[in-house]
């Protein structure tokens, strides 16, 4: 079976074909995928503005599909997949109807996809089916959530964050050092010439006893604006005592260390939250999905803590990592295979649970 993805959800208009494999180990392959991303119409702003992002994907989408399908040799597919929420609303519009009118047009099934649970099929797209239990990190500018997959297609919620996503802190202490949009990539690489100890910047933990067994925390929720309020106050003070005004930046040493401790700080929290419910919940793996996933940092840290552990870790390809739809495909095949189609009447929903 061969399906068409199709992704709107934020700033990225994305088309991608995946078709199944036949083998039960690593059921599906990778045919095209072709993304245009806004990135550059968004940074004039410092950050997304929803209608300029509908306004693009209506620009974008039609090409962006016909590379897709002739990417793959194809002028037809056996079912379309489209990500139905959570998102922008107005961008997940766009998506949404183009694909109930090309699956009218091509007389196929449509199929309707959660954002998240495509960034976790992302990770059986890249790595093959993975070890069940698994416990599972998405993170990302919008998301910071920990699941449960004890079957394939099946999620369980273990914790969120509390406010600000992980990817969101990134991108706003990386305004405050006036590093530009998005920030995560450039306090990524500004953190490698940093001291990572320089400044102990707080980590906070929140958790609730599972109701089942008192002993055992069921949940794990994050919070990340103690730690962008940390930073704020540490530039404020610094600032101060260097006699700058607010539009003048720190020396360059000085912000390469607040990068570095500041990624430390939320790398830590991540996979601490992360490799405790592995033990907890008994998992035979773990996955880290999502923009983020695409950090140095936390790749290179969540091996090593599976090397120690001899726990498999399954983290996408960097193009696999930041919204795509190859994902929207391959987790429109596990719906369809599931038995999930929608009618003509599907509309986007921006607050979609996963449940």
């Amino acid at each position: 079976m061969i399906v068409l993805g199709i992704e709107t959800s934020c700033d990225e208009t994305a088309a991608a074909v995946v078709e199944e494999t036949g083998d039960s180990q690593k059921p599906w392959r990778l045919r095209s995928s072709v993304v245009a991303s806004q990135m550059a119409l968004h940074r004039e702003w410092g950050g997304i503005v929803p209608e300029l992002s509908a306004r693009q994907h209506i620009r974008d989408i039609c090409g962006v599909v016909r590379g897709a399908l002739t990417d793959a040799n194809l002028t037809t597919v056996d079912a379309i997949a489209v990500t139905q929420g959570p998102g922008l609303v107005g961008s997940l519009l766009i998506g949404l109807s183009f694909a109930k009118s090309l699956a009218w047009a091509k007389n196929v099934p449509l199929v309707p996809v959660h954002h998240l649970a495509g960034h976790i099929e992302s990770l059986v797209l890249e790595g093959g089916e993975m070890p069940l239990p698994a416990i599972v990190l998405v993170v990302s500018g919008g998301h910071t959530s920990l699941y449960r997959v004890v079957q394939p297609g099946r999620y369980e919620l273990l914790g969120r964050t509390r406010d600000d996503a992980a990817g969101e802190a990134y991108d706003k202490v990386g305004k405050l050092l006036g590093l530009g949009y998005p920030g995560g990539p450039v306090i990524d690489r500004r953190a490698a010439r940093g001291n990572d100890r320089a400044i102990p910047f707080p980590k906070t933990r929140i958790t609730h006893a599972d109701r089942n067994a008192p002993d055992m925390p069921g949940t794990r929720d994050f919070s990340f604006s103690g730690l962008k309020t940390s930073v704020l106050r540490h530039v404020t003070q610094r600032r101060g005592a260097l006699g700058l005004g607010d539009d003048q930046p720190l020396p360059d040493a000085e912000i390469d260390d607040i990068c570095a401790s500041f990624q430390r700080v939320v790398v830590e929290t991540l996979l601490d939250a992360l490799f405790d419910a592995a033990r907890w919940h008994g998992a035979r793996s773990v996955g880290i999905a999502g923009g983020v996933s695409a950090n140095s940092r936390l790749r290179a840290d969540s091996r090593q803590r599976g090397e120690a552990r001899e726990l498999p870790v399954f983290i996408p390809g960097i193009e696999l990592s930041t919204d795509n739809a190859a994902m929207i495909a391959a987790a429109g095949l596990r719906n369809f295979r599931a038995g999930i189609v929608a009618g003509w009447d599907l509309s986007a929903d921006a607050s979609l649970s996963l449940a």
